[in-house]
């Protein structure tokens, strides 16, 4: 499995003959509701065999309260809090797993953050494969637990997302094991652009003005733009001018710290410090070319604080009933900064990608809520309260 350019040591790209691909917008008529409805886009040779829980095909949420209060006429919120194991992760995991036994591997795994811990372990169970997790030892109990039960082996490295990341890429060659963002990191990277292709086909074929994406390694943000970028090649889209844009948290944003300074090298953050820690990996892989794809686009990068992430996590929740993890509250409050300055005006339309589900770390926004207020159970009771 060729993983690295022999040359530049960057990562290879699946290639497609974009020539012998016949799709038309009548292509999708009757086709099954989840990612492997752009089989012909994917990289699995038999898309029959594919390890399919159902990801993807999510919802595109029309705004309409936090429009409101943020003054905008189409925002949409590309809502990936519902897939199989709750969060986006799903996409690139059940291309990877299914890679991984077309290349009759014998295990998978990942360094993870936490949502592609339980998205390959949830595919590895449906496989029927074993599975190591490798995770940051502060990583959110919520996520481990999940992994744990789908029957993965979780390894918790002491140090950061990019030591773990480390020792499990030194372990895989030795035992044959698929490491879905590493090794098998090429085709993994092909589910994840099924966020572009679906936008667009659920805003009638037509590309969004701006697209706001939760960033870590940088990754997700530069295949949606593969996405919007493929289905131009094979004519589904007639123009793409989306403004891509990164949000990650105050305290792990190398991106948008060089971004803001107009730099083309990325400097490493040693010691992550936010509260999404999902999207807190120091080091990251797609960095240079999520860079080039904000600067290409003419969009924008954006490091909002953990307060402004807890705000924006029950500002989503209050106006739209959508529970987010703090990645989502990153993209929410990046949308807020960028509405406020007047780099997104109301008339333009914007998704906003929300890539995990909030019951993964209900610790986040736990402290901040209410308390529930105790009652005697008599009717007379509920009257100061039922009265405001």
């Amino acid at each position: 499995m060729r993983h690295i350019c022999d040359e530049c040591f960057g990562p290879v790209d699946v290639s497609y003959d974009y020539g012998a691909i016949n799709l038309t917008r009548n292509s999708f008529h009757g086709r099954v509701k989840s990612l492997w409805r752009y089989k012909e886009l994917l990289p699995l040779r038999d898309p029959g065999k594919a390890v399919d829980l159902g990801a993807g095909y999510t919802p595109l949420h029309k705004s309409i309260g936090l429009a409101e209060r943020l003054g905008l006429k189409k925002l949409y919120i590309k809502n990936d809090t519902v897939n199989p194991s709750f969060s986006f992760k799903d996409r690139p995991a059940t291309v990877a797993v299914s890679k991984a036994i077309e290349f009759n591997l014998k295990a998978v795994g990942c360094p993870s953050t936490g949502n592609l811990a339980a998205a390959t372990a949830a595919h590895a169970a449906r496989a029927q494969i074993p599975c190591y997790i490798f995770v940051p030892s502060d990583i959110e109990p919520n996520k481990i637990i999940q992994a744990s039960v789908y029957g993965a082996q979780v390894v918790a490295v002491k140090g950061t997302y990019d030591d773990a990341n480390r020792v499990l890429t030194q372990a895989a060659d030795l035992y044959k094991i698929g490491v879905v963002n590493v090794n098998i990191r090429s085709y993994y990277v092909e589910g994840s652009k099924t966020l572009g292709f679906e936008v667009a086909e659920q805003l009638g074929w037509e590309a969004p003005d701006h697209a706001i994406v939760p960033t870590a390694s940088g990754a997700l943000l530069c295949a949606i733009s593969k996405g919007f970028e493929e289905l131009i090649e094979v004519g589904l889209l007639k123009e793409c001018n989306t403004k891509i844009t990164a949000a990650q948290g105050a305290g792990c944003a190398p991106i948008v710290e060089a971004f803001k300074k107009g730099e083309d090298v990325i400097t490493p953050i040693e010691t992550p410090k936010t509260i999404a820690k999902s999207l807190a990996i120091g080091d990251p892989g797609d960095g240079a070319y999520a860079l080039r794809k904000i600067r290409d686009s003419k969009g924008y990068a954006e490091d909002p604080t953990d307060q402004e992430i807890i705000d924006s996590i029950r500002l989503l929740a209050k106006t739209e009933g959508i529970y987010t993890e703090p990645a989502g509250g990153v993209s929410i409050a990046a949308l807020k900064r960028l509405v406020d300055d007047g780099s997104i005006s109301r008339d333009e339309s914007v998704v906003c990608y929300v890539t995990g589900n909030g019951l993964k770390t209900p610790e986040a926004v736990a402290s901040q809520l209410p308390k529930p207020i105790v009652v005697e159970p008599e009717i007379q009771a509920l009257i100061p309260i039922l009265s405001r």
